[in-house]
């Protein structure tokens, strides 16, 4: 298995520590001094067979003042900014089911390939469902219909496929695994339109029973041996979608947290779990930031802020920038990636190499403007980018063909492990300029005192240029459509 021979170069150490939801904002951190340091270079390469492939060792070399007609990444790690929580994925009933149909061997690479630290990607985030979403099979809730009281809340249905999963995650990770889960509808007895799908708004007279059904989810799963990390409000709550969803304007979604979910998360000695607000698009992040976290009764409950990649739905460009506008107004409110997929599906585009670099040009601009963590949305999905009741099908970055049983990595999952395999859990960013507008790039130093920096040439054009440091560069060469990592330690 290619990515076996390719993950398995590196077995790197990772620091566990846990988010602490704040930020440093153009601190001064312990000098660096870049000689006798070697640099690993780390390559995936469109039109080559390296994927995470070490590629070459370098060693820095005197240089002084760059000139206009050299292409450099300037490295500062005197700068330093947020502080790193790590990345993951969705652990969605499709990815479980999916899974399931997985022999046993195919089961074991696959978690391997995800949450172990030395053979796979690190990954340290996982988000599911609370009640169905999209990608499940059927619709469900926890509860019967018309039960208030939520006296027959229970979570069976989770056992068959999508607890065994987030279990077997968990402990390739190490036993620790922030996981976060996210409500697409409340039950529809509860909804203003009496239907889990099409939008519509949470009744009044169902506030504090909904709120209590999120501290009851949470007891259950950590009775099964699973500790949740924290939950959002709600997945994309401006959106009416034909799936499951539920409406809540800026104003909507702060009262009800001042009111009735952060009083209630209390009461059921719940304190500590982390709130997420928004968990939607770019587009309107400030607004719904601002309105939220002016507000001290609120902000007090709140961990930070969620969004999604996809207000490019509109034909315009994604907006990097208010995510940046979010970080400057909220320094100390963690920005975190709660969503991002490709689409629409067909299988004969599974490979193609803009997937992955949509995700490598997403994970730059976010971090370098302030977001602390990388959610992926399905971690794993079948040959027909499903299941989905709803067949809303999309990519996943592994796909599953349940024909042959065997696991398809595309693109994407590269990419996305040149950040999480070499990027440890509370590394700081530093600051990372390109030179050429081709080159987009990003560090961090970990906590061990070695530096990863990422970058990605997003043209056809090779790039040859210097990773410069206070004085002291290296030589090296980006492919065509490639990205590389190169840790410095």
């Amino acid at each position: 298995m290619k990515y076996f021979l390719t993950l398995s170069l590196l077995g790197l150490l990772y620091a566990c520590s846990e988010p602490s939801g704040k930020t440093t904002t153009n601190s001064v951190t312990t000098s660096f001094n870049a000689a006798g340091k070697k640099v690993v270079v780390y390559t995936t390469a469109d039109s080559s067979d390296w994927r995470l492939s070490a590629t070459d060792t370098l060693s820095f070399t005197q240089k002084g003042q760059p000139f206009e007609n050299e292409v450099l990444v300037f490295v500062d790690p005197g700068k330093s900014f947020q502080t790193y929580m790590g990345i993951g994925a969705a652990l969605t009933d499709a990815s479980a089911e999916v899974f399931a149909k997985l022999s046993k061997e195919k089961q074991e690479e696959f978690i391997a390939a995800h949450f172990d630290k030395e053979k796979g990607l690190g990954y340290t985030i996982a988000r599911t469902n609370i009640n169905s979403c999209d990608f499940s099979s059927d619709m469900y809730t926890y509860v019967i219909e018309g039960d208030k009281e939520l006296k027959s809340f229970n979570i069976e249905h989770d056992r068959r496929y999508k607890i065994p999963l987030i279990k077997g995650a968990m402990n390739a990770a190490g036993g620790k695994l922030n996981l976060f889960a996210s409500p697409w509808s409340p039950p529809a007895f509860m909804k203003s339109n009496n239907d889990m799908l099409h939008g519509g708004k949470l009744k009044p007279e169902f506030f504090n029973s909904w709120a209590l059904y999120y501290t009851k989810f949470i007891k259950e799963y950590e009775k099964e041996g699973i500790p949740v990390w924290g939950i959002s409000i709600q997945n994309e709550p401006m959106a009416t979608q034909i799936w499951e969803s539920c409406l809540y304007t800026a104003d909507e979604e702060k009262d009800f947290l001042k009111n009735h979910l952060g009083p209630t998360m209390e009461k059921e000695g719940l304190k500590e779990k982390k709130i997420i607000l928004w968990d939607h698009n770019r587009d309107l992040i400030y607004q719904r930031a601002t309105t939220y976290l002016n507000d001290p009764d609120v902000a007090k409950y709140a961990w930070g802020i969620g969004f999604h990649w996809y207000e490019d739905w509109s034909g315009g460009d994604q907006m990097f920038d208010n995510v940046r506008r979010v970080y400057e107004a909220f320094p100390d409110k963690p920005l975190l990636f709660t969503e991002g997929c490709n689409g629409p599906y067909k299988y004969d585009q599974m490979k193609l190499w803009k997937w992955g670099e949509r995700y490598g040009r997403s994970m730059i601009h976010d971090f370098n403007n302030g977001m602390t963590g990388f959610t992926d949305w399905n971690i794993l999905l079948d040959e027909t980018g499903g299941p989905n009741h709803v067949k809303n099908f999309c990519f996943a970055p592994v796909h599953a063909d349940t024909r042959t049983g065997e696991l398809i990595y595309t693109n994407a999952y590269y990419y996305i492990g040149h950040f999480s395999k070499f990027i440890q859990a509370g590394a700081k960013r530093i600051s990372a300029a390109a030179s050429r507008s081709q080159l987009l790039t990003t560090a961090f130093q970990n906590p061990d005192g070695s530096i990863a920096v990422i970058v990605m040439n997003q043209t056809a054009k090779q790039t040859p240029f210097y990773v410069w440091i206070n004085g002291k560069a290296v030589a090296t060469n980006a492919l065509p459509h490639s990205i590389n990592t190169y840790l410095i330690k």
